[in-house]
């Protein structure tokens, strides 16, 4: 899941709890959204109704998330969580991270909020007792997100997240079943589900107060949906995040998401002995404002890797969390360009690398997020992991490169000087471990 929404994780075995795996270990019970749209329908357009709030129930979790690259150097993420627990009221959390790097001023904020609900004539909008956040369509063409929220008397939030028309927001498959993977044996009717919708650039502009100082929060950013339709802790073994944004080119920008399914999800082997776990890699690229690339990939467990990735490696042993952890990990996203004469036969590319070096001295490192530690208590009760698991979340920040390919009429279309180039730009990334 994106960002924050991946701690609401846990043990990596079956039970007989809602989306447990049942039936015959010989069937394929995976079905990923990267098989099921090729690269001509990769590219889906956001319907109007794709970024309504649905308030699942069960145990599954949806959360809304923004990010901000701010002028200043520095960086916050701002996330609402939505967690259904049974027969229990609907756990909803607003979640706040700011950090900067060149201060090492670090703010996390967490509060359980009251009174949520999702307004009745836009149900992108939602508010309670602490927050209150407006989605409206401009003129234009253009959309945002208005957001003001009081966490605490040391931190408030008053800013906007605005997509401009040519930044298209997407989610991967052109069908009302894009972006959706499913679980379970039946894909018709499945017994769990991801989903993902991203706004992959958008202009962020307003005010954070922390501590009583008032934070300009002028930059550039994204915003991306995501919904975990099942069991959370059956969903994925690990997940990698990335998030790069720079203000070259006109804005430019390359999202990848990709999660691993635990061992009991995943297609069945050819000898009928067992399922394999499947990795599922989406992403974009936008360069010059512009939405330039859809991509995504599969690639099962152990095997070869796809022209769109995340690749940690030297992986490292970190003594405090028990995980091999990478000391550097390679990005690339491949996809057929949506700009440019014929572009749809010739593919884009774009590479990114991270040096994050050892574990005990990670370059540009926020936080080691003890997931267990920031689980909802009601969450907790009710999500069954394997004593001694200690999912951790890495997230970190740091400035990198990004190396973009296109064809001459990808790069004529979008005025770049050349068929190649390199764009520097800052890195918020996170990867994920829950279960070895």
């Amino acid at each position: 899941m994106s960002g924050w929404g991946s701690w609401l994780t846990g043990s990596s075995q079956a039970s007989d709890a809602q989306g447990a795996p049942t039936g015959d270990a010989k069937k394929t019970n995976f079905f990923p959204v990267t098989d099921a749209f090729d690269n001509e329908h990769k590219y889906g357009e956001l319907a109007p109704g794709d970024l309504n709030w649905t308030c699942p129930s069960g145990l599954s979790t949806e959360t809304s998330v923004w990010y901000a690259m701010l002028d200043d150097g520095s960086f916050f993420l701002n996330q609402i969580i939505y967690s259904p627990v049974g027969l229990f009221q609907p756990q909803v959390q607003m979640t706040f991270r700011y950090f900067h790097p060149k201060t090492g001023e670090n703010v996390w904020k967490s509060k359980n909020v009251d009174q949520f609900q999702v307004l009745p004539n836009d149900k992108r909008s939602c508010k309670s007792n602490v927050f209150t956040v407006t989605c409206k369509d401009l003129e234009d063409g253009s959309q945002l997100y208005d957001i003001s929220a009081t966490l605490d008397t040391d931190v408030q939030l008053m800013y906007t997240v605005k997509r401009k028309p040519a930044a298209k927001g997407w989610k991967l498959g052109d069908s009302d079943k894009g972006g959706f993977s499913y679980f379970g044996e039946n894909p018709a009717s499945p017994v769990g589900h991801v989903v993902h919708r991203f706004w992959p650039l958008a202009e962020v502009s307003g005010m954070i107060v922390l501590n009583g100082r008032a934070v300009e929060a002028n930059g550039q950013g994204m915003f991306v949906q995501a919904i975990q339709g099942m069991r959370p802790n059956l969903v994925a073994s690990k997940w990698n995040f990335a998030n790069f944004q720079s203000r070259e080119q006109g804005g430019s920008s390359a999202v990848l998401m990709e999660f691993t399914t635990i061992p009991d999800y995943g297609k069945a082997s050819e000898d009928g002995a067992q399922r394999t776990p499947q990795t599922v890699t989406i992403g974009s690229i936008v360069c010059q404002g512009q939405l330039v690339a859809v991509v995504g990939a599969t690639r099962a467990a152990g095997g070869a890797l796809p022209s769109t990735h995340a690749e940690h490696e030297t992986p490292t042993l970190d003594p405090d969390t028990g995980y091999q952890v990478p000391q550097s990990i390679q990005y690339t996203l491949q996809g057929p360009a949506l700009v440019g004469d014929g572009a749809a036969d010739r593919d884009v590319t774009a590479e990114l690398r991270v040096e994050l070096g050892a574990p005990g001295q990670t370059q540009g490192l926020i936080e080691k997020v003890d997931v267990l530690a920031e689980i909802p208590y009601m969450v907790k009760k009710l999500v069954n992991y394997v004593a001694g698991t200690k999912p951790y979340i890495y997230q970190t920040l740091n400035p990198v490169e990004m190396k973009l390919a296109c064809p001459e009429a990808v790069a004529k279309a979008l005025g770049l000087p050349e068929t190649s180039v390199t764009l520097q730009g800052t890195l918020f990334e996170e990867h994920t471990f829950i279960s070895a």
